[in-house]
């Protein structure tokens, strides 16, 4: 019923990515430890951060998302 509401009020086809639910927590994970550095940066704990480990599980994340969404190989 909900996919027949949405497509006549939109007019566009529904896609559904199957595994992006499991990369969009993988996401959200990177963004929880982000904020919590964030925190630690601005209470003083931490005055210096190295961030290429998040970089490079973003980027693997993103690779993944445009993958499955089939706009990168």
């Amino acid at each position: 019923m909900t996919e027949l509401i949405i497509r006549a009020v939109t007019g566009k086809k529904i896609v559904v990515i199957e595994g992006l639910k499991e990369l969009l927590a993988e996401l959200k994970s990177i963004g929880r430890n982000l904020n919590q550095l964030t925190t630690l940066c601005n209470m003083g704990r931490i005055t210096s951060l190295r961030l290429d480990d998040v970089k490079q599980d973003f980027a693997a994340v993103l690779d993944k998302i445009l993958a499955l969404t089939g706009e990168r190989s």
